[in-house]
């Protein structure tokens, strides 16, 4: 009898309009897209799970979320199965803070060096390793290992690290060291040109059939929420360095450095990375990127 209870509770479950399962990056990048919509109150609405970046990425391509950010190495790897949201992204157009190459010594010296991953965020290993191949044009022996810039250096010429450890390491332990800071986004800038897209918010096809009006409804949501956050980012900024060993003065600088747009130059950014990466990373160099109508 508890069996047919249980059964005919799923059935009613699953009759009932299900609110989407959504992503959430938990680093203090996407702070300013959270914010506002715990402001606006449409957090009630979602189904929110919050990860890291591989991990938010990988329940996409599964199937386990419907929309989500994703990183960009992932996004072009599945363009077939997902549809982006337009004006959407964590990128950067010219320094990023967050992504960053420590080293001991200079780039173009690194051939051969050891050079730690500090994370397996493939966007972010693939465009150091991008630059340092190409525009240093040095091959190190890249290994992976925990976000310690002190452990790493022990081993290490140079490491890769992103998102907070990164923050972190170029502001406060890197000085400390003696080491230099390279920012993967300026590099970028500087040898194309062009803004860098990390990550990017993407909702799966089937569910974008089955669900449009819903989908349009996030990603106006999202969108409320970025530019609330950014007109009122002196707050947003205080309130995240009550829990972060980041000040509001650094924290603000950062929301403000951040490019949360993905609009025609940025896309010109993602077919620039794109064209020189994908042969060797699994998606097409001419990878075609799907964007939500909005009309």
């Amino acid at each position: 009898m508890d069996n047919s209870t249980d059964c005919h509770h799923g059935q009613q479950q699953r009759q009932q309009p299900n609110r989407p399962r959504v992503g959430h990056i938990q680093f203090l990048n996407c702070v300013p897209l959270y914010w506002g919509l715990a402001r606006t109150g449409t957090l009630l609405d979602l189904e929110l799970t919050k990860d890291t970046p591989e991990k938010l990425s990988e329940q996409l391509v599964d199937g386990d979320l419907d929309i989500a950010p994703i990183t960009l190495v992932e996004f072009l790897r599945n363009a077939d199965d997902l549809v982006a949201f337009p004006d959407l992204a964590v990128g950067c157009d010219g320094p990023v803070m967050s992504c960053v190459i420590v080293s001991q010594r200079p780039l173009e010296e690194l051939d051969g060096a050891r050079v730690a991953l500090g994370s397996t965020s493939r966007t972010s290993v693939r465009l150091a390793q991008l630059l340092l191949a190409e525009r240093y044009g040095v091959a190190p022996d890249y290994y992976t290992c925990p976000p310690d810039l002190g452990l790493m250096m022990r081993e290490a010429d140079a490491a890769v690290l992103i998102g907070d450890a990164a923050l972190r390491a170029s502001l406060q332990d890197a000085p400390r060291l003696g080491l230099h800071v390279h920012d993967l986004g300026q590099l970028w800038k500087e040898w194309t040109g062009l803004p860098f897209v990390f990550a990017v918010w993407a909702v799966r096809k089937e569910y974008l059939a089955r669900e449009p009006e819903v989908t349009r409804r996030v990603h106006e949501a999202f969108l409320a929420s970025r530019d609330l956050s950014l007109k009122e980012v002196v707050k947003v900024a205080e309130q995240a360095a009550r829990w972060e060993t980041f000040d509001a003065a650094l924290l603000e600088r950062y929301f403000t450095t951040l490019d949360f747009r993905l609009g025609a130059e940025q896309l010109a950014g993602v077919r620039e990375f794109a064209r020189r990466t994908g042969p060797t990373t699994g998606f097409p160099a001419d990878v075609r990127v799907e964007l939500l109508r909005t009309e």
